[in-house]
């Protein structure tokens, strides 16, 4: 397992990754502070994912956390302290909230899909990480919330992730009342594709990455691509740029092959061109 990064006051990684075969797992290790994200972290996980992205060898990314939650958002001790400086902290929250929408772009720009393993809560800026990753499976004790309205600070950047997955008035719900949801009443949302027992969240993660890992490394990246591109475009551009990424999508090597095999009932032998 490598470190990814290390705090230096602790020398403790604040992530970790493990590659297995195809399959990329990075594990938020700040279990004291519920994984909040510090900027170290964020600069970690920015790294990390944009080295996993240029990777051939790799099809998916497992995004997971170590101890009793998944991520409790930004971290509020690091962005009081630079109240002190004479701005008030206002270059500092400027930093930090372009480094963590550049962070939360990277995981949605990644051409590798990104699953979220939840369990525990996920709050604020961990919702927004949820909701970033191109599917979350979710313990059923996990729970999800953007409570920034009960400290008077409102989750806006965590609005922009949270609205383009769940209904706008699921997302309002949630970001004027503060309240925490459920597993299961976050999969209704949309906001999570499974809620699954605790004693199975692994296990069950473990199959969809390996599912995935199983396809063609090219046509997946395709077509995660493609389905973030002509999300902003209006229908009818929409469907012109789809049909050039099927046209292009037609002529590689693995569409062929994918083709052939399954006409000639037989397993087909993926090149990733």
């Amino acid at each position: 397992m490598s470190e990814a990064a290390k705090a230096p006051e602790t020398a403790m990684p604040v992530l970790l990754r493990e590659d297995k075969g195809a399959i990329a797992t990075l594990t938020l290790n700040r279990p004291k502070a519920r994984n909040s994200l510090s900027e170290e972290l964020m600069q970690a996980l920015l790294g990390e994912v944009e080295k996993i992205g240029a990777d051939p060898d790799l099809k998916v990314i497992v995004l997971k956390a170590n101890g009793p939650g998944f991520c409790a958002g930004h971290d509020l001790k690091e962005l009081t302290a630079a109240r002190g400086e004479a701005d008030k902290g206002r270059a500092y929250y400027t930093h930090i909230m372009k480094l963590c929408s550049r962070m939360m772009q990277a995981i949605v720009q990644c051409p590798k899909p990104v699953i979220a393993q939840v369990h525990g809560i996920a709050t604020a800026a961990g919702c927004q990480l949820v909701a970033s990753c191109d599917l979350a499976v979710a313990a059923d004790e996990a729970k999800f919330a953007t409570p920034g309205v009960n400290i008077g600070l409102f989750c806006s950047t965590p609005m922009v992730a949270l609205s383009r997955n769940v209904t706008r008035k699921h997302a309002m719900e949630m970001l004027l009342l503060g309240e925490m949801i459920d597993a299961a009443r976050a999969a209704e949302f949309g906001l999570v594709n499974r809620a699954v027992s605790a004693d199975t969240l692994e296990a069950e993660v473990e199959k969809m990455a390996a599912t995935i890992a199983a396809k063609s490394r090219l046509t997946v990246e395709i077509g995660k691509t493609a389905f973030y591109e002509q999300l902003e475009k209006r229908l009818g551009d929409a469907y012109d740029y789809a049909s050039d990424v099927m046209v292009h999508n037609m002529l590689a090597h693995d569409a062929q092959e994918g083709i052939g095999a399954f006409i000639e009932k037989r397993d087909p032998v993926w090149e990733n061109r």
